[in-house]
Order: C-alpha cells, then structure tokens, then sequence
C-alpha cells in the first residue's frame, strides 16, 4: 500500500490546489461558474454545425478561417473567431472537450478576462508565426514550407496548450507542465507540421506571460512555514494564559 499512499500525496501536491478550486466553484454556481466557456462549447458546435452545409461554409471561412496566405489585417480580424472555428481534419467533440475542460478550469481559477486574453495570446502568436515561417521556407528549422500558407489554421488547440502551461505555473504543478511542454515537442518531432510548430510558439508566448504575471496569479508557497502554524500568512490566534475574569476576553 506504501507505493499507493505516495501516488496520492504526490497527486496532491501537483493537482490538489487546482482540483480545490475546481470543486469548490462548481459544487457552489455549478454551470453558473463558468459561463465563458459554456457559450464558448455552444459557439463552436455551432460553428461545427454552419460548416456542415454549403452556404454555413462560406460564412464560417468569411468569418474566422485564417491562412497564412491571407493579407495581415484580415487575418487579424478573424483570429478571435478562428479559436473557435473547429479544425477541418479533427473530430469536433475532441474541441468540444478541450474548450469544456481547460477553458472551464482556467475560468474558475483565473477569471474569464484573462482566460480569454491568454487564450488568445497564444493562438495570435501561432498564427503570426505560420506567416513568418512561410517566409523563412522549408531549410531552416523554423521555416515551413509554401503548402503550409493555404491551410485553414483552426481551432483551440494552441490556446488549450497556453491556458493549460499557465495554470501548471500558478498552480505549481511542475511535473504536469513539463509534460504538456514535453508532448508538444514530441508532437513536433514526429509530425513535423504547421499544428506541431504554433504548440511550441504558443508554449513560448505564454511563458512570456508568465514572467510577467500579475503578482496575484504567481505561484504561492502554501507549504506551512516553520513557526507559523497558519497557511494563510495571518497571525494565528492567542489565547490568554491568564485568569479568566467576568469581562475578560479569551482571545484578541
């Protein structure tokens, strides 16, 4: 039983502080807390939905499918909504369950604002870089080749990563950070591709973030610090030693 109990504390120190929150906002508010990211489940079946038809396919690419090959400033405007554009070449409930998962999380923990400023950060900085990476051509390392220019770059998956780095950081869950990071490079290695090459850009924008990171959203030491007997940094609570009287007060 000994490998098991050291399974479980190892598993609470790298999720427990995250899967409190969690339980907490959902046991509280339910769906009600994490609104964002059900509107955001609900506009990427629809937009699922609009590209199942002719004419919803041609609203859905005016709309939020961005190429490489397109001009910069229409790209820029139909980023927002290519992060919920489902890829062509992926089944769809496998974003679906992404958005659900990361994006609800991070809602919980780092508030709607800042899920979607991430989120979008990291999908910006994959997108921008499929432009240059075209441009470099396919000799150097970071350089893709010209097919890559006409491929519908879709889909949460370079903010899922983000948003999934980040709040390994906040949360100190190390072990589960470096293995997103590592599977991202693995990915890479194997395929080789456009998606493999935005993980890996997205990865370092965020981490960017994180450096900067408002001091509220960096990682805190609850370890309990010799000497304090209290997670929280308040002063503990001190009871009187002396005698107690009719109107003396216990503790102060």
């Amino acid at each position: 039983m000994r490998p098991v109990s050291a399974l479980r504390r190892a598993a609470r120190r790298e999720w427990g502080s995250l899967s409190a929150t969690v339980r907490a906002a959902l046991a509280t508010d339910r769906l009600r807390a994490i609104p964002m990211t059900v509107a955001a489940v609900c506009l990427t079946a629809l937009l699922h939905a609009l590209q199942q038809h002719s004419w919803g396919l041609g609203v859905v690419h005016a709309l939020g499918t961005v190429k490489a090959e397109d001009p910069l400033p229409l790209s820029l405007l139909r980023t927002p909504l290519s992060l919920f554009v489902p890829a062509p070449d992926l089944p769809v409930w496998g974003a679906l369950a992404q958005i659900l998962v990361v994006f609800g999380t991070a809602e919980i923990c780092l508030g709607r604002w800042r899920t979607l400023l991430i989120a979008y950060v990291a999908t910006l900085a994959g997108t921008l870089y499929a432009r240059i990476g075209v441009a470099l051509g396919p000799d150097g390392p970071f350089g893709l080749p010209a097919s890559d220019a006409v491929i519908a770059d879709t889909g949460p998956s370079a903010a899922v990563v983000g948003l999934a780095v980040y709040l390994c950081y906040v949360h100190r869950a190390r072990f589960t950070g470096a293995l997103v990071i590592v599977a991202m490079v693995a990915e890479m290695v194997l395929k080789n591709n456009l998606a493999g090459k935005e993980h890996l850009v997205a990865i370092a924008a965020v981490l960017l973030m994180c450096v900067r990171a408002p001091r509220r959203d960096r990682p805190r030491d609850q370890d309990l610090r010799p000497g304090s007997g209290t997670r929280s940094g308040a002063p503990p609570i001190r009871s009187s030693n002396l005698r107690r009287g009719p109107t003396q007060r216990t503790s102060w």
